[in-house]
């Protein structure tokens, strides 16, 4: 691996960082950067990485924007939503700098409401940033979340004050666009107050044939009886490797969806971890991946139960095929403290190729005797009593199997709870499973 070179190149470039990042970011940049020093990048003897190799994505020679010079890339001039009727707020982050013009500026929020770049915001309502920023990072002992925080410069910022409900979604859109190899490092923060409500899309591409690395950190805070539901759907390219770390904290009655969907990609590494730190708190997490090629997809979770009285359900499903390969860790712990909490996991595994592979790891840590808790994991092919039934009936094998796959993720897309999002992912499943690929019909990257 090569961490000396990123040492090196803090050494040098500290300052050049700091003077064009956020200001809130930079007062644990050091912190950070000397949590990375010791730990280094991840290898296989690195317990929660052990599938995953990242050797040959850091050997790469990558670009990285110290100086913050905007890309000639106009985001709404190349991308055009494909969500029929959501009618969403939409930001864009472009490689890792947030993108703003008369448009972005134009949306009229809910009173109270802030949403913008995070170096911005920092710099003119530091008291929305500071009491949250880094907080969620700083107790996750990760190599990249140590990276990204001693690297990333800007990001997406968004606060909904008490007792706000964002009227429709907000939709965030990575885009990742470069003629050169290019790393990217951003932090998002997400701050929901008592009794608001959010829903949030975030929106992963890549243009271009450059090979690209991203590490993107996101924290969200809710406060009690907050409701949030987070959507991230990736479809990027194979010569992407990207790093996403949801760190999450729940109060007292807040409820959370998050829902994580993978369709095309190369490398993919999903780091969540959910801290339900108040009482009567509901968490669902699930997500879906159709893998091929030579795709990784590692999705390593933790929901920990530290309050008495929560409830989480957790759901992962992975359709692979050729030389894909996936990776589930998911952990569910219950604290002493915790009575009478509920926690259910669940991974479901269906393998179309004898070179696809899955490792998974689900585990159960309970240190509280009243609770009702359970997890498992399984990994097979499409049903063949199923396939000859349907065959029977006159329809074509091609017909029968995407039925039989469709069938098996339907869960996970009945847990999106906006409609036209619902609907408009189905059609990109259905065709990913078709092999027409994943790419949305509009956007100009996705041509």
């Amino acid at each position: 691996m090569n961490e000396q070179t990123y040492i090196d190149l803090y050494g040098q470039y500290a300052e050049t960082l700091k003077n064009n990042a956020a200001p809130a970011l930079n007062a644990a940049r050091d912190m950070f950067f000397e949590r990375f020093c010791r730990s280094g990048f991840p290898t296989r003897r690195t317990e929660s990485y052990r599938h995953t190799d990242f050797g040959d994505v850091f050997a790469v020679d990558y670009g990285l924007n110290l100086n913050r010079l905007a890309f000639p890339v106009n985001p709404y001039e190349v991308f055009h939503c494909d969500v029929p009727g959501i009618q969403s707020y939409m930001y864009f982050v472009v490689n890792d700098m947030f993108y703003s013009d008369a448009r972005t500026a134009a949306q009229q929020l809910p009173a109270g409401v802030v949403i913008g770049s995070l170096k911005q915001v920092s710099e003119e309502r530091p008291e929305l940033v500071e009491p949250y920023l880094s907080r969620l990072a700083e107790r996750k002992d990760d190599p990249f979340v140590a990276f990204n925080g001693a690297f990333a410069q800007d990001g997406f910022f968004m606060y909904v004050p008490a007792g706000v409900t964002l009227d429709r979604p907000v939709q965030l859109v990575n885009i990742m666009r470069s003629d050169a190899d290019l790393m990217a490092n951003s932090h998002n923060l997400i701050v929901l107050e008592e009794g608001a409500s959010a829903k949030l899309l975030v929106c992963d591409h890549a243009m271009g044939g450059a090979r690209f690395c991203s590490t993107r950190t996101t924290e969200v805070f809710l406060g009690a009886h907050a409701n949030y539901e987070h959507y991230k759907l990736e479809s990027t390219s194979e010569n992407m490797c990207n790093i996403c770390s949801l760190l999450v904290q729940q109060q007292a009655g807040s409820n959370l969806l998050a829902n994580i969907i993978t369709l095309h990609n190369g490398i993919t590494r999903n780091t969540v971890q959910i801290d339900l730190d108040g009482e009567d708190c509901d968490t669902m997490l699930c997500g879906m991946t159709v893998g091929g090629r030579h795709q990784l997809i590692d999705n390593t979770t933790a929901i920990m139960h530290n309050r008495p009285g929560c409830r989480s359900n957790e759901l992962f499903k992975y359709i692979l095929e050729e030389n894909s390969m996936g990776v589930f860790n998911g952990l569910l712990k219950v604290a002493p403290d915790a009575q009478k909490t509920a926690a259910y996991q669940t991974n479901r595994n269906i393998l179309l190729s004898p070179t696809a592979r899955i490792r998974t790891k689900p585990q159960l840590e309970i240190y509280a005797d009243d609770v009702k808790c359970s997890h498992g994991a399984t990994t097979g092919q499409l049903d063949e009593s199923a396939l000859f039934y349907m065959r029977q009936r006159g329809i074509s094998e091609q017909e029968a199997r995407l039925l039989l796959m469709f069938a098996f993720v339907h869960d996970v897309i009945e847990n999106i709870r906006v409609d036209v999002l619902k609907e408009r992912i189905r059609l990109l499943v259905e065709k990913r499973l078709r092999g027409e690929g994943s790419k949305c019909d509009s956007c100009s990257f996705c041509k």
